[in-house]
């Protein structure tokens, strides 16, 4: 007996070894037929020993796993001499199939004649069983997900079809506010719930367009753009800062304007844009901080940016603030959809631009910029 250290160890039976190891031993003559199997092999496949020898490995292969073999196996072990790791189904003596991992070499005299192709078996019973799992949890998967996608076309299709079909019942409450008060001898109370309506119809039909916006973006492939070369920008965004001004009561809005005219943009657009960010700024703003509304350009860009005082915006909220129907928090004077940035964001890039925020304890800023020129 051999020892190491002083220490005696039995002699390893090589025999043994052979017949018993914890993988199926095989080795084939060129001509295809078993020339010698292991015990651990026979007993897998059903086979008394001894058993196998003199029968075909195609014996062993169901008949797409004998294609596969002519097709692939054999071609890669000509060319190369061996193959590792190969999925095979062995056919046992009752008609069964045992799944295992095949690694083969050949071997071959002085001349470079074939004398024998070794192959090893694995049981891989185990392993087919996990690979079917990930089929079947990606084939879940892949349900799952196209059925989210069909729900969530869906509601975006019945957002759109309501939100316009909101606009005709609106537009006859818009026309008959109208009416009474051009035509109609109201009194101060009557004034009063007027201007109270009509107040809520504008509020309406922001929330409807937001919604048809948000349809638009989303069902097809984002927001259109009308761009216009002859009209100038800077009025349009003075407009946005009046109206929003005039319904800010005592806030302060200090605007700026650089602009190098005519930008090749949507003006409507940008203009939507900047109301949505300036209305956001009223909205989350410290009061007593005047809000900045900086427009310019340069030889490449124009850049618009609005600043606003109070608490920073904290980072979760940072993370999500461009995703739709992410309110974060808000006053309760001051209800929406949470659709106002993440239009803007998406006007931002249907302009090939960008807009970012950042937030700190002195101002929360957002920037817009985008190219002066088209990209080709």
């Amino acid at each position: 007996m051999p020892s190491f250290d002083g220490e005696m160890v039995p002699v390893e039976d090589l025999e043994d070894l052979y017949e018993t190891a914890p993988c199926g031993y095989v080795s084939v003559l060129p001509d295809g037929r078993v020339a010698k199997a292991n015990a651990t092999l026979t007993e897998w496949t059903g086979y008394a020993r001894g058993g196998l020898t003199g029968l075909k490995l195609h014996d062993l292969l169901t008949v797409g796993q004998r294609i596969f073999y002519e097709t692939h196996l054999a071609p890669l072990l000509r060319i190369q001499g061996w193959v590792y790791e190969v999925s095979l189904e062995l056919k046992t003596l009752n008609g069964g199939q045992l799944p295992v991992l095949a690694n083969a070499a050949e071997k071959r005299d002085g001349a470079g004649n074939l004398l024998f192709t070794r192959l090893t078996f694995l049981k891989a019973v185990a392993h087919r069983q996990y690979e079917r799992g990930l089929v079947e949890a990606r084939t879940v998967a892949e349900e799952t997900t196209r059925k989210q996608l069909a729900d969530s076309e869906l509601r975006e299709q019945f957002i759109a079809v309501l939100g316009h079909d909101l606009r005709n019942p609106l537009a006859a409450i818009a026309g008959g506010v109208r009416l009474l008060t051009s035509h109609e001898q109201l009194s101060a109370r009557g004034q009063q719930v007027v201007a109270l309506m009509e107040g809520s119809v504008n509020r309406a039909a922001e929330l409807i367009d937001n919604v048809l916006d948000f349809a638009r973006g989303r069902l097809g492939g984002g927001i259109a753009l009308s761009r216009n070369m002859e009209a100038p920008l800077t009025p349009v965004l003075k407009q946005v800062v009046a109206e929003l001004q005039a319904n800010a009561g005592n806030r302060d809005i200090e605007a700026k304007f650089a602009i190098g005219e005519p930008v090749n943009c949507d003006r409507m657009r940008v203009a939507q844009l900047v109301s949505n960010l300036l209305g956001n700024a009223l909205t989350h703003g410290a009061a007593d901080v005047p809000i900045k509304i900086r427009a310019a350009t340069t030889d490449k860009e124009l850049f618009i940016t609005i600043a606003n005082g109070g608490v920073p915006i904290p980072a979760p909220t940072m993370e999500r603030l461009f995703q739709p129907f992410f309110r974060g928090d808000v006053r309760a004077s001051r209800q929406g959809l949470g659709l106002g940035l993440y239009i803007a964001s998406e006007i931002a890039k249907a302009h090939n631009g960008t807009l970012t925020v950042s937030s700190t304890n002195v101002q929360t800023e957002f920037r817009f910029r985008m190219p002066l020129t088209l990209s080709s």
